[in-house]
């Protein structure tokens, strides 16, 4: 009987250590699974940035620069300044719109866009040097910007003629006032792009230039093709604003770039026309 104790004791410490063992193996499985959520969820950029926005970074265009005329000093500077302010609005706009979207939503409605404005305020800059003075090439470069998670500011416009503010004041995070017009009711499927034509209300273009002409008529063409696929590729998606923050707008900084290029084309060894830029607003044609 005394020998049989301790075998019993024995039998009985082994069941109790395998149930330990048991639970500590699924304690350690469970905090696995919930490690692996956890990095999952942080593993993509831009779901970071809707839980903080961060800021943009954009490469700095006034030390690319060559030497500016004095005639085209106003006009470079002017558009220096867009390009900080297109900036600063796309920092509102990524504290306004904490949230939204899907996991593209930041490239789409803001990054996107932003590279659109700043291709045509950079190709406005080269335009005023190329009056008086060669045209400087290669600046197109310079217009793709970065989400810089850290929240601090990377390679960001700054110095002569362009400010350095980029962060945007953390008290302004209200969101925007409804915008009138076309995407109020959001993307609903409904409609399509319509937008003024440019060809008619071009003068007699010259023959060096018609290859360049009809190439940017024929990028408007598809510009507006592209615009109308994304109405239907994002039907129900987005608030009240969508469909012109994310469609309509940069449809129109696109058509400002390629109708300011066909007016430099034809610049270049004719009168200039101008007011184009008035045909490059579209709207949405239900």
């Amino acid at each position: 009987m005394s020998r049989a104790l301790p075998k019993y004791n024995k039998r009985r410490v082994g069941f109790i250590g395998g149930a330990a063992a048991v639970a500590l193996t699924g304690a350690v499985i469970a905090g696995t699974a919930l490690a692996g959520e956890s990095s999952g969820d942080g593993g993509d950029a831009n779901a970071r940035t809707l839980a903080g926005p961060g800021t943009v970074s954009c490469p700095q265009v006034a030390p690319e620069l060559p030497a500016v005329p004095a005639s085209a000093r106003a006009e470079v500077e002017r558009n220096l300044g867009d390009l900080d302010q297109q900036i600063a609005e796309a920092n509102k706009r990524l504290v306004d719109t904490v949230g939204q979207g899907g996991p593209n939503f930041v490239q789409n409605a803001i990054l996107g866009p932003l590279e659109d404005k700043r291709v045509a305020a950079i190709n406005r800059i080269a335009t005023a040097i190329g009056r008086t003075a060669e045209r400087p090439s290669g600046l197109d470069a310079l217009a793709p910007c970065t989400l810089d998670t850290e929240g601090t500011a990377g390679q960001d416009d700054a110095g002569a003629g362009e400010g350095t503010a980029t962060t945007p004041p953390a008290q302004e995070t209200a969101a925007p006032p409804a915008e009138e017009g076309a995407g109020q009711a959001g993307n609903t499927g409904a409609g399509t792009v319509s937008c003024p034509q440019v060809a008619p209300e071009l003068p007699a273009v010259p023959a060096s230039a018609r290859a360049e002409v009809e190439r940017n008529l024929g990028d408007l063409d598809q510009q507006i093709a592209e615009a109308n696929k994304r109405l239907v590729d994002t039907v129900g998606q987005g608030g009240p604003n969508f469909v012109q923050n994310a469609i309509l707008g940069p449809l129109e900084d696109k058509r400002v770039a390629a109708i300011n290029r066909i007016a430099t084309a034809i610049g270049r060894t004719a009168e200039r026309p101008s007011g184009l830029d008035s045909l490059a607003a579209c709207t949405l044609t239900k």
